[in-house]
């Protein structure tokens, strides 16, 4: 018989303390708020606090939050998001300094495409030998992967210059280096397939076999004490989802889209009465703000909202011209007045005071270059149009820019018709436990239809 405790990884729930193998992911700018993680945590489940695009004051406040409302009783699991930062590496450091400080034992690492100092400074620090596993690492990281060259260098040790450059600046002991080479960067792998914002459009059916044979392949080289565990995530929204991430062999599942439809998520009530209406099918992809000159492409809702084709359309005039001066005059209108509501000068002066307190260097570097200037002025928008959907601004609704994957279209069709059809009765927690009870149901009505087709 399974049971929703029975499911997934025993040393993974053992390890974060859990009693699912069932993680609801950090979400950006504290949409996966300090109150989802207590909710998750008191749950005795475990979340992680979206720290993307946060001033690190706001982050070490919501650290201090967390950690006094988990401080008694049962429930005390938590983590952090820890976001790739290539552009700030001072960022990272500074944010390594506060977990660190701190005591946050458990981060997800977002967006690294190759071990940095900072990462492996906070994998390695506390680092003490381990006579049955060779070595424990204090601090565990939990990795969101798409792509198997990302996966391999997380199940590979810490690169070995980085650790020896650490160890000479005096950011690690000698002795925390000499364990390094014990055990892997990530403890846990979750494989990230088609979801909501950043996506490499993934499909599980062909990541999660790919990433299964890549973590044997590994454990076999390196030899580790403890075996590198790989989860799921991406287009999880219901008990079926779950139980073929299972059936596949996930350790874990994760979350995220649909907590973003919470009583809990710090997102507007706008955007939660907006994404109770979604279905499957009403979700796009527009370029990604953040990472616009490359084109990578986030996943956001699109029913009744023009932000897609808006943010595609901006996309398409910087690939086609070098400079603003060349816009024709009709296109710009439209976009001053429809896209911005602003003048082209007024958000420079917005984008350009944002740059001068940020980065200055960065600044003088825009302006030296047309095409970067009008990249900068269009990505204002990207933060823009979040800024309006956070708080919720009704009058440019249409604006919105809601990071969210077809999963929550799936939850909601799953939960038509009963109490949690509401936004407003729905909790973290309890999507939670319903989705892993619902899961073993699933498992075992569908292993008896087959037990007994094979018997006739």
């Amino acid at each position: 018989m399974i049971t929703a405790t029975s499911l997934g990884n025993s040393e993974f729930k053992a390890d974060y303390a859990i009693k699912y193998a069932y993680v609801a992911g950090a979400m950006y700018k504290g949409i996966a708020s300090k109150e989802l993680v207590v909710a998750m945590g008191k749950a005795g489940l475990i979340g992680y606090f979206g720290t993307g695009g946060l001033r690190l004051e706001e982050v070490e406040s919501s650290i201090r939050y967390i950690q006094s409302e988990l401080s008694t009783g049962a429930g005390r699991s938590y983590g952090m998001n820890f976001l790739s930062n290539p552009e700030s590496p001072e960022t990272e450091e500074r944010t390594v300094d506060i977990y660190l400080r701190h005591g946050v034992r458990c981060v997800e690492a977002a967006a690294f495409i190759r071990m940095t100092p900072s990462l492996v400074r906070y994998r390695l620090k506390g680092i003490t030998p381990d006579p049955a596993r060779g070595a424990t690492a204090a601090n565990r990281i939990l990795a969101k992967v798409s792509r198997p060259e990302i996966a391999s260098a997380f199940m590979q040790p810490p690169p070995e210059a980085i650790v020896r450059d650490l160890v000479t600046s005096g950011r690690l002991s000698q002795r925390e280096a000499d364990l390094a080479h014990l055990i892997p960067m990530a403890d846990d792998i979750c494989v990230e397939a088609d979801s909501g914002g950043h996506t490499d459009r993934g499909v599980a059916y062909a990541l999660m076999p790919a990433m299964l044979t890549l973590r044997d392949e590994m454990m076999a080289k390196y030899h580790y004490g403890r075996r590198i565990r790989v989860g799921a995530a991406g287009g999880i929204g219901t008990p079926q989802a779950a139980a073929a991430a299972f059936v596949m062999g996930a350790d874990f599942i994760l979350t995220g889209s649909i907590n973003q439809c919470t009583r809990e998520a710090g997102t507007s009530d706008s955007v939660k009465a907006l994404l109770q209406q979604l279905d499957v099918q009403d979700t796009a992809h527009a370029p990604a703000g953040d990472m616009f000159e490359l084109g990578a492409k986030v996943q956001v809702v699109r029913r009744g909202l023009f932000f897609p084709g808006r943010a595609n359309k901006l996309y398409e005039l910087y690939t086609r011209h070098d400079s603003l001066d060349e816009i024709d005059a009709a296109t710009r209108r439209q976009i001053e007045q429809k896209y911005f509501k602003r003048s082209f000068d007024q958000v420079w002066e917005e984008t350009k005071n944002h740059y001068a307190k940020a980065n200055p260097r960065k600044l003088t570097e825009i302006e030296r270059s047309p095409k970067q200037k009008m990249a900068a002025m269009f990505r204002w928008y990207f933060v823009h149009t979040t800024r309006l959907a956070l708080n919720g601004i009704e009058e440019q609704k249409v604006d919105y820019q809601i990071h969210c994957g077809p999963a929550l279209g799936s939850f909601n069709q799953w939960v038509k018709g009963t109490s949690m059809e509401p936004w407003q009765n729905r909790h973290v927690a309890d999507i939670a436990e319903r989705v892993m009870c619902g899961t073993a149901d699933v498992l075992n009505a569908r292993f008896g239809a087959m037990s007994g087709a094979q018997d006739r």
